[in-house]
């Protein structure tokens, strides 16, 4: 009886006080239910999002390398500038470079020349197989004659109604003929040989003036080489060129970051579950608190970011402990401000609408 009176004299105070502030009662029981009521409305939001701190702004940022030596005679650019596809960038002196140019045209033009005076030989080697060939048949003709001569004088000498010195005769003159006939015949030979040795001379032109071409071409491109402009639009970092230095073939001169970047977002891997492509993105950018920046998921990683490294993890030595891993999702912004400047390594807390 006295515990069950000393707990109603306890509840007493409470029911006095709240009697006695019904108002600051009231207000608490409001705030409570209000506080409950949001706990459970961010909850249900919270289950639409996936965030990370991982972040950053990226972008396929490169050096810009001359590929011929010289001395750099013009640099019109300067750091941080912003350029377009096109802009000149580096000048190196071209002098010698035109020179060499100079040079290679002249041996293409001499390689041409020498193939027209083969051509020419070849076309006047023609004339002469040609007039070989109608020796021939001038010394066959002849020899035919010789022969049919030979042979009247010898049935007449047989019949004793001719001379024995005019068979002779004969018979040595059918012998001459002869001997021409085969001189016309080797000199057709020999115009034909001549002939061969042409055309392989000049397929032997025809070679050089392939190869004088070539190094013209070379010449011409280590030329357009001396002038170096931006491959594409961006802004211009670390720009180590200046005018009177000596350039050599893959030294950095400066930096392009395109104008194209987008964010690589490293997610936990439980958290790309509902993840796609298209989904939007809200975006913080820590250079700018107060800039609403928006996008969307653009592509996910076929794999966590740790099997891409030199170093990849192996899970099949040693003592195995399961971490959660990293996955990169890529994120195109679509609204980037004109006068405001994002690089690579910018911290970024993306926010990915999943539901």
């Amino acid at each position: 009886m006295k515990a069950s009176a000393g707990g109603a004299e306890a509840g007493k105070p409470r029911r006095n006080w709240i009697r006695r502030h019904p108002f600051l009662s009231v207000g608490i029981a409001i705030v409570a239910a209000l506080a409950l009521v949001a706990v459970l409305l961010w909850w249900l939001q919270a289950r639409h999002f996936e965030s990370t701190d991982d972040a950053f702004i990226d972008a396929r940022a490169f050096s810009v390398a001359p590929e011929v030596t010289g001395y750099l005679v013009d640099v019109p650019i300067e750091d941080n500038e912003h350029v377009v596809a096109g802009a000149v960038l580096v000048r190196i002196d071209d002098r010698d470079y035109k020179a060499a140019l100079v040079q290679a045209q002249a041996q293409v033009q001499a390689a041409k020349a020498n193939i027209a005076n083969i051509d020419a030989q070849i076309v006047g080697q023609q004339t002469q197989i040609e007039r070989a060939q109608a020796q021939v048949k001038q010394a066959e003709a002849a020899v035919q004659f010789a022969r049919e001569e030979a042979d009247r004088y010898k049935k007449l000498q047989q019949s004793a109604t001719g001379s024995v010195q005019q068979a002779q005769q004969t018979s040595s003159q059918l012998l001459q003929q002869e001997a021409n006939l085969a001189s016309a015949q080797a000199q057709v030979d020999a115009a034909k040989q001549q002939s061969v040795a042409l055309a392989a001379q000049r397929t032997s032109a025809v070679a050089s003036l392939a190869q004088a071409s070539a190094q013209a071409d070379k010449a011409q491109l280590d030329l357009s080489r001396t002038t170096i402009v931006a491959a594409q639009s961006g802004h211009l970092a670390h720009v180590s060129a200046a005018k009177g230095q000596y350039a050599q073939p893959g030294q950095s001169l400066m930096m392009l970051v395109p104008d194209a970047i987008w964010v690589t977002a490293n997610f936990k891997e439980t958290q790309i579950t509902d993840m796609r492509p298209g989904q939007p993105v809200a975006l913080s950018i820590d250079a700018y608190p107060d800039v609403d920046f928006r996008g969307h998921v653009d592509s996910i990683q076929s794999g966590s970011g740790t099997a891409f490294s030199l170093l990849p993890a192996e899970n099949a030595t040693g003592n195995y402990v399961k971490v959660v891993q990293r996955v990169p999702v890529k994120i195109v912004l679509d609204n980037i401000p004109k006068d405001i400047v994002l690089g690579p390594g910018m911290s970024v807390v993306p926010s990915v609408t999943v539901r």
